[in-house]
């Protein structure tokens, strides 16, 4: 079976919720929770997701999509993550007074599927169709475009696991926060996006750790951006052009900051034909040294977006762009990375798949 038929098998059997310009959503994948020791990922990130999941998206409307590989299964027992993580579990299940609150599961985590004692198992589901205005949004991990993942008890799977469980946990190795070097990941997302622009969809998935806004990766954005100004550069006037050169090294300092943070990781583009098609997105991870990102879903909008602590080093990805906004006093700062009005991307997406 041809790795698409699976998406197509998604897309025809998925739950279908109804969305409109006055709806909130936000989605976020990969917090592999453990069991809140040392060999925990998530721990580093958690007082941050938590602060932001209760203070911005519970109290400001919001309903909620976990997009795969929540529990890190493949190190920890189901009952240590549960007893680690029980007010956070909590939390979860408050979002269903927003609106609704789906759990999709990924290779990390497809375990739960026949587990009856789960306490989120009410919420849980393989994928999610968001249906705004005759128009589909398909949420899912993205695991299902990979021949070795979609079977999780393939012998690829089983191994996985075992490796996991028995050598990377005990020695501590980690999850990539970023997949840039990884050409499976890449073929996956591949798969998705060939997928969605055959069926006129937007696919926001996970499992890659890497965030794609309309098919582009950050360095695509960047020199998209480039190339918009150096246009814009030629018509301007003296004034508005001293204000075009300001901005076109602040996004070359920027182009040049991903590429040399990244360089040891062979940064790879997001782009996967001549004209970007943006039918691809995906949330990123919340396992970043500095922060995580998100897909946000709200008034016709829809935005990736990144959270930090301002106490940590280093300067915020992106906020040469677009200046941090704190939420309230806690320290914790948004920046949007890219968005976009849902119609143009669907309109982009019509006349160009």
């Amino acid at each position: 079976m041809k790795r698409s038929h699976h998406l197509e098998r998604l897309l025809k059997g998925s739950e279908t919720i109804l969305i409109d310009r006055a709806s909130k959503v936000v989605v976020f994948s990969d917090l592999h929770l453990g069991d809140g020791g040392r060999n925990d990922e998530f721990l580093h990130n958690a007082p941050l997701f938590s602060t932001v999941l209760r203070d911005r998206y519970l109290a400001d409307g919001f309903s909620l999509v976990l997009n795969g590989d929540i529990e890190e299964l493949f190190k920890f027992d189901l009952a240590s993550i549960e007893a680690a993580w029980s007010d956070l579990y909590a939390l979860f299940r408050s979002f269903n007074h927003n609106g609704f609150f789906r759990k999709l599961y990924g290779n990390h985590d497809h375990a739960l599927l026949n587990c009856a004692e789960y306490s989120l198992a009410s919420s849980l589901a393989e994928s999610l169709a968001l249906r705004f205005e005759e128009k589909s949004l398909l949420l899912f991990h993205g695991h299902q475009a990979s021949p070795f993942l979609n079977e999780p008890r393939s012998f690829f799977s089983r191994t996985l696991f075992y490796l996991l469980r028995y050598l990377a946990r005990p020695f501590g190795f980690r999850n990539y926060p970023v997949s840039y070097s990884n050409r499976r990941e890449y073929a996956i997302e591949r798969t998705v996006y060939d997928f969605s622009n055959r069926s006129k969809v937007i696919s926001i998935i996970g499992h890659t750790h890497r965030p794609l806004f309309e098919s582009m990766s950050k360095p695509d954005y960047l020199n998209y951006c480039l190339e918009e100004l150096c246009r814009s550069y030629v018509t301007a006037d003296a004034r508005r052009r001293g204000a075009i050169e300001h901005d076109i090294l602040e996004v070359k300092a920027e182009l040049e900051s991903c590429y040399r943070n990244n360089a040891s990781k062979s940064l790879r583009s997001g782009r996967y034909d001549a004209i970007a098609i943006p039918s691809i997105f995906n949330s990123g991870c919340c396992i970043g040294k500095r922060g995580i990102t998100a897909i946000e879903i709200e008034e016709g909008m829809i935005r990736l977006v990144y959270w930090t602590k301002s106490g940590m080093k280093g300067r915020y990805p992106g906020e040469r762009l677009n200046q941090p906004t704190q939420l309230g006093k806690s320290g914790i700062h948004r920046i949007v990375l890219n968005e976009d009005h849902l119609d143009y991307v669907f309109s982009r997406i019509r006349l160009l798949a």
